[in-house]
């Protein structure tokens, strides 16, 4: 019996990269189930990526034909909303509705990056909430579930009526970072401070540090306009200790530069950074290259193909399966994901 026999997995243009990786995380997921005995008597096959011709007109259209047959069949779509934010949320609508007038039983977008999740309240008179607006064109095209990892405020569950699966990163960058320190878990990573660039990602920071059993501290920040950000003071001890600056997401990286020189001022002795979701617009990676910062960690949410020797990319893929796998076999706890 093949497990996903009923299922049907797509992929956008945004990241086919990391759905590839999703497959091949599937396959590791299911051997390890058949191992522990909880899938019984199963062959394993490894979920392959179904066929999706995505084709754009000369005036910007997109056209999207699904080549294999959908009918009474769950079908997932792995299209994170990154930039070019507009062309692949519209394609992610397309393949929605294409699916869902091809008679497919259940329709689960898994959006690892969600694109205006910044626009998620009015801050200002005679604004939109724009994460609102993407929220009802997603579930109005016909989507049943969503997926995505590291919303950047998770209010936004609130604005789908269907459920949503907000997955942290916290699990695989904590274990890549025990790995940096040779740790294992229950133990104490000495030396490390995680930092907030923030007062907002506080929260965030704190439950970070509690999984890796090490100090945190924040930096007092703040907004005139967006993509400008001023610096106050620290809020924590950093002196002569590795700080991790750790945020959400980066787009054009003023704030952490900007925070690893404050850090360093304050006597850090080394300071690079941790983002879920690496945004990286011009003129980040040139900041990058030229600020202290050691290294920029972030995850493979949003492809990342450019050469920077500072920039390591570790995979979500292996929780973006996981959770999949919950939802097709209806007997995995994806709030088990939550915990790591």
């Amino acid at each position: 019996m093949d497990l996903f026999k009923n299922v049907r997995i797509f992929s956008g243009s945004a990241n086919k990269e990391l759905a590839e990786r999703v497959c091949d995380g599937l396959e590791a997921a299911i051997r390890e189930e058949a191992r522990k005995g909880r899938i019984p008597g199963i062959d394993i096959v490894r979920p392959k990526l179904a066929g999706a011709d995505v084709k754009r007109f000369a005036d910007g259209e997109i056209f999207v034909q699904l080549c294999e047959n959908v009918r009474n069949k769950d079908v997932f779509i792995i299209q994170p909303t990154c930039p070019p934010v507009n062309d692949n949320l519209m394609e992610l609508l397309i393949m929605v509705d294409a699916a869902r007038r091809s008679s497919a039983r259940s329709i689960t977008a898994i959006l690892p990056y969600y694109g205006y999740a910044r626009q998620d309240r009015k801050s200002v008179s005679r604004t939109p909430i724009t994460a609102a607006l993407a929220a009802r064109l997603i579930e109005e095209a016909g989507v049943d579930r969503l997926i995505s990892v590291d919303l950047h405020a998770e209010q936004i569950q609130g604005f789908f009526h269907v459920p949503v699966d907000n997955l942290w990163a916290a699990g695989v960058l904590t274990a890549f970072y025990r790995e940096e320190y040779k740790t294992v878990p229950g133990e104490d990573v000495k030396n490390l401070v995680l930092v907030s660039p923030d007062a907002g990602g506080a929260a965030r920071c704190r439950a970070y540090a509690k999984r890796l059993r090490c100090d945190f501290a924040i930096v007092d920040k703040s907004r005139p306009r967006a993509n400008e950000c001023k610096m106050g003071g620290i809020v924590g001890d950093v002196e002569g200790k590795d700080c991790v600056l750790l945020d959400d997401l980066t787009d054009t990286a003023g704030s952490l530069t900007k925070a690893s020189v404050l850090l360093l001022n304050a006597g850090a002795k080394k300071v690079e950074a941790c983002v879920s979701h690496g945004v990286l617009s011009d003129p980040a990676l040139d900041r990058i290259m030229t600020s202290p910062l050691e290294r920029l960690v972030v995850t493979d949410t949003i492809p990342f193909r450019r050469d920077c020797p500072k920039v390591k990319v570790v995979s979500v893929a292996g929780l973006l399966a996981g959770a999949i796998l919950a939802i097709v076999t209806e007997d995995g706890s994806i709030s088990a994901l939550l915990e790591g």
